[in-house]
């Protein structure tokens, strides 16, 4: 499949997500350093891109590939549609693919809940309270400092990624109850996982 998309391919190196309870995120992830701005940085993001859609997902950020980076990437609207009933396979077309290194929130208002689920913390699904309106500063692979004005399912997306690079998982914003039940669960499933 080769529409491009922004400067964007549907293509690349499908990247190893890590899952909770990985230490990289719960961990603060650094500013992405001017110097950085090359072309590994823009491969890198084509990468998490190309991963982020064969996951298949709206959003990836650095720490859940195991990099403690200020970078994630987005995409609310392109569309996955199953070649044939039961196939297995997937075309995937209207490709919207949105980059933020080093985000900055300029503006948070209203309230909206949605129900949240993480590539990180999979089979894990629940209602988060967040913001519905949101401005956001943030630099492009380029390094261009550029702006967004993001409502509903981007504004979601982009306040859930982005807690992914101050080390927040969206059950952190659960109750305590709920958050403590989940934990054990996905510790217990990787505990599992590591013995099979």
């Amino acid at each position: 499949m080769e529409q491009v998309v922004e400067n964007y391919k549907y293509e690349g190196k499908e990247l190893e997500i890590v899952t909770y309870p990985d230490p990289v995120l719960t961990t603060v992830a650094e500013e992405v350093k001017p110097e950085e701005f090359n072309d590994e940085l823009k491969e890198l993001c084509k990468n998490m891109l190309y991963t982020m859609y064969n996951a298949p997902g709206i959003g990836l950020a650095a720490p859940q590939i195991g990099l403690s980076k200020r970078i994630f990437v987005v995409d609310v609207d392109y569309d996955r549609e199953e070649t044939s009933e039961g196939s297995g396979e997937y075309t995937l077309s209207n490709f919207n693919p949105k980059v933020f290194i080093n985000p900055k929130f300029k503006l948070k208002e209203g309230d909206i809940t949605y129900q949240e689920g993480c590539l990180s913390l999979p089979g894990v699904y629940e209602d988060v309270k967040r913001y519905e309106h949101i401005v956001v500063e943030y630099q492009n692979t380029n390094g261009e400092v550029q702006e967004i004005e993001a409502n509903e399912l981007l504004s979601i997306c982009i306040q859930h990624e982005n807690d992914h690079l101050d080390g927040i998982v969206f059950i952190d914003r659960l109750s305590n109850l709920k958050k403590n039940f989940f934990k054990k669960k996905l510790i217990k499933q990787k505990k599992l996982q590591a013995t099979t």
